[in-house]
């Protein structure tokens, strides 16, 4: 619903002009043009599941479009697409520009990303609108996602002529009228408003240190990976998601035996994801595997909870326990 409500915007200060964003980014924005009855197009990646800079620039001198998505924090492999890239390329094309953060919105607060990472992150204050959804590293159940917008006058676009509707208020737009939804309950605003008071947006406090915990974990975790020649890996975490995968000599059979993996790890309660890379993804990072089919499917690991840490002894213990049985 938040992306929902930052691209019906888009819509309504662009009418018409197409919607794009990259291969690897969330469904729900093909899914949102349609409702919106907008033309949409995926631009195609890089070697590290990002958005091709180039790619787009190419789209952009040929197409009409209206507004481009840039996604920090893939939920696929947990990619950060260029945003000062993409800002420079705003300037020359006019489009909006909408950060669909609803997964890595948080890492903002860290000080452990890597230097590429850390350059969109730094200029995030400069897009069109931001979504982060604080029922995923936020600590709050689903339902709660948050829409941010840089220019407040965007909210008159949300006026409306049934003041019955909320009490009496001098204020020009009254914060109950600016949502998609109309209605909303508050239970969600105020479980989150409770959370931050215990546990402040700040650098350096207990919840961004928590967050660098994730990463701390994904990393090694992907170091551990990328140093057993039983496993191929494919790029290092930007946030803390990891793909990987076991290693054999057909992406065929790389795929069955992720699946095998998947099943064995469920059965020592170790509870991994399948993820579908494109071919051509893999094949640049995974030298001598040959690929006979269009995707290949991976194990993806989502170390998303502080205590992923101090489990990752445990974590490598089972999946060594699993490469030796296969």
């Amino acid at each position: 619903m938040a992306n929902m409500e930052a691209l019906w915007v888009a819509c309504q200060l662009h009418p018409g002009r197409k919607i794009v964003a990259s291969s690897q980014a969330h469904y729900t924005h093909r899914r949102i043009s349609d409702v919106l009855q907008l033309d949409f197009a995926s631009v195609p990646i890089d070697s590290h599941a990002r958005m091709d800079p180039k790619a787009l620039e190419k789209i952009l001198r040929q197409e009409d479009i209206g507004t481009v998505v840039a996604t920090l924090g893939t939920t696929g492999c947990g990619a950060v697409d260029p945003l000062h890239e993409l800002l420079d390329l705003q300037h020359h094309y006019g489009f909006r520009l909408h950060v669909d953060a609803a997964y890595g919105g948080y890492f903002i607060l860290v000080d452990n990303l890597d230097s590429h990472t850390r350059a969109s992150f730094d200029v995030l204050n400069k897009a069109d609108s931001i979504v982060v959804d604080p029922h995923k590293h936020g600590l709050q159940p689903y339902g709660c996602g948050c829409v941010l917008f840089r220019d407040p006058a965007v909210g008159t676009l949300y006026k409306h002529d049934s003041p019955y509707t909320y009490f009496s208020s001098n204020e020009l737009l009254h914060l109950g009228e600016i949502s998609l939804e109309c209605s909303r309950p508050g239970a969600a605003a105020v479980g989150l408003w409770a959370t931050l008071r215990l546990m402040p947006l700040v650098k350096s406090g207990e919840f961004a240190e928590d967050l660098a915990r994730c990463r701390d974990a994904a990393c090694d975790l992907f170091k551990r990976l990328k140093d057993d020649n039983r496993f191929l890996t494919v790029f290092p975490p930007e946030l803390d998601i990891i793909v990987w995968a076991p290693r054999a000599s057909k992406s065929s059979t790389i795929s069955k035996l992720s699946k095998a993996y998947f099943e064995q790890a469920a059965k020592a309660h170790l509870h991994l994801a399948l993820v579908d890379l494109p071919a051509e993804l893999a094949r640049p990072h995974w030298t001598g595997v040959s690929f006979d089919a269009p995707t290949v499917t991976c194990l993806r690991s989502c170390l998303m909870k502080p205590e992923h840490f101090e489990w990752i002894d445990k974590i490598w213990h089972i999946l060594k326990r699993i490469a030796d049985t296969n």
